[in-house]
């Protein structure tokens, strides 16, 4: 089944009529993208999109999945690739949340391959998944962790951010190990996130974690314990 073209054309047209060439190189610039933007900021964006999904609502996950691949693929500007995260998050499709739209995800990851993507991605979508399917996805994240793209093995380490109690703490470690001696900045930060993060819940296991692997980087020792000393 194709997308839903309305839909596409709709959030097209809307982000043009927001559009703001003035502001458009400066955030452009920002993101290092090689994508233009339109110049439309995010409560702008989020308002458009707030209305135009509510009138277009997709009929089932065949169509729902063709339609945020479609805007993702074809975007010209960088705040369609942003509305088709948006789109694929909406509160209407939130059954179709399940370990069968990871290919999904994975290609606008892959694709995507920077970090305004990928972190909304892997914590907004991939997270809740993980949470709410282990068994399925534990493995996937496993692999994603040893993966050679730089961003499958962001996902795999900072998937679990916002958890808290839920917060599979092995996953979190064996998600983080493969990378402690990678030299990545993208890989050292988000392995800091992702415990600066755990250390709000389980202060304790983030410090003996960091005692007992002296190869963390500076970087991510730092942000590790950056609120617990």
């Amino acid at each position: 089944m194709s997308a839903d073209e309305r839909l596409v054309k709709a959030i097209r047209a809307g982000l043009a009529e927001l559009a703001d060439p003035a502001k458009a190189p400066a955030m452009q610039a920002y993101m290092k993208s090689a994508m233009p933007y339109r110049g439309v900021a995010k409560p702008e964006r989020s308002a458009l999109l707030k209305r135009v999904l509510a009138e277009h609502i997709l009929p089932d996950r065949v169509r729902f999945s063709a339609t945020v691949l479609e805007l993702w693929r074809t975007a010209g500007f960088r705040e369609e690739r942003y509305a088709a995260i948006d789109l694929s998050g909406y509160r209407a499709y939130r059954r179709w949340q399940d370990p069968d739209l990871v290919p999904v995800y994975e290609e606008m990851i892959v694709d995507g391959a920077w970090w305004d993507y990928v972190d909304e991605l892997a914590i907004r979508r991939l997270g809740p998944i993980l949470r709410e399917n282990r068994t399925r996805m534990t493995p996937t994240m496993l692999a994603w962790a040893h993966d050679g793209n730089l961003w499958r093995r962001r996902t795999a380490i900072i998937c679990q951010v916002g958890a808290k109690e839920e917060t599979d703490a092995e996953l979190l470690a064996q998600a983080i190990e493969p990378s402690i001696a990678e030299p990545e900045f993208f890989l050292r930060k988000g392995i800091g996130w992702a415990l600066r993060d755990y250390a709000k819940t389980a202060p304790d296991w983030v410090r003996s974690f960091v005692d007992d692997h002296p190869g963390l980087s500076g970087l991510s020792r730092r942000e590790a314990l950056k609120h617990i000393g």
